[in-house]
């Protein structure tokens, strides 16, 4: 596995081969493990890129304290079998002020969007730049993020990027809690009364299950399970090709959910595919143990 830190060097790499992208923004966790495996089943070649991304915090602060375990990010790397970890400094990324970025319209405009003003320019812009830079096949994200799914979709169908975007089921602890990076700042007691999250989702799943496909009822469902959150922000149910508000599952869907549990702002969602006619939910993928 090679360590590079310029977009020259990771295509210098390639050498011909399917390159499949995983971009993170490090501190690795067993989702992020489950994106590079899946890529690695899939490419001749794999590329993660670690690189914490400036534009899309809304706050200095929570730049600031986002968690950079690059040694053991490397490891995780390392054990998925990736070919080269790229690891850009700011410079790199952006050698100049930046007088040209990526905007998603009408994708950006419900949930995540007026919670984080600029932050879905800021992935959009940074996912470009990396999609340019290591010119990859496939490129590889979380369901966990559905929104951010979607916008990255549409931009690489408007920008006619030659790029295949392949989403992967969320990865969920024993308890059911999403893996995400902002775990850790959670105490015991505000991680059990996360689980609300997942719980009240995993309930609305198993309701579609039943057979119920309304909007309103399937987020009345939801909530129900949400009382310990400190802040519930939205449950909504949307479209998976660009974030529209459904009012009942007619399409391929998902049902997303934003809150705080003390100081810690936490997102999660399941998805609901359409087979044949059929609703079927992605509950994501279980640990056996927790992490």
């Amino acid at each position: 596995m090679k360590v590079v830190g310029t977009f020259a060097e990771v295509r210098a790499e390639q050498r011909g081969a399917a390159v499949g992208l995983v971009p993170t923004m490090g501190a690795l966790h067993a989702g992020h493990r489950s994106l590079l495996d899946a890529a690695r089943s899939s490419v001749a070649h794999v590329v993660a890129s670690v690189f914490v991304n400036p534009l899309q915090f809304n706050e200095a602060s929570d730049l600031e304290r986002y968690p950079r375990p690059f040694e053991a990010d490397l490891e995780v790397c390392r054990e998925a079998g990736v070919d080269v970890v790229f690891h850009p400094s700011v410079e790199e990324m952006f050698p100049r002020p930046m007088r040209t970025t990526v905007s998603v319209a009408e994708v950006v405009d419900r949930m995540e969007g007026p919670s984080r003003p600029g932050h879905f320019d800021g992935v959009a812009t940074v996912v470009a730049k990396l999609l340019a830079g290591v010119q990859p096949d496939r490129a590889f994200f979380g369901r966990k993020d559905a929104q951010q799914v979607a916008v990255i979709r549409t931009m690489t169908a408007d920008l006619n990027f030659p790029v295949e975007i392949v989403p992967c089921p969320t990865v969920r602890d024993r308890d059911g809690l999403a893996l995400s990076s902002r775990n850790v700042f959670l105490s015991d007691d505000e991680r059990r009364r996360a689980l609300g999250l997942s719980r009240g989702l995993l309930a609305a799943a198993d309701a579609v299950g039943g057979g119920e496909l309304d909007a309103s009822r399937l987020e009345i469902i939801a909530r129900a399970e949400m009382s310990d959150v400190d802040h519930l922000e939205y449950v909504e149910l949307a479209a998976q090709a660009d974030a529209a508000r459904l009012i009942a599952i007619d399409r391929p869907a998902f049902l997303a959910v934003a809150g705080r549990v003390g100081r810690t702002r936490l997102i999660d969602n399941v998805a609901f595919d359409v087979m044949d006619g059929v609703v079927v939910p992605d509950r994501g993928i279980r640990r056996d143990v927790e992490s």
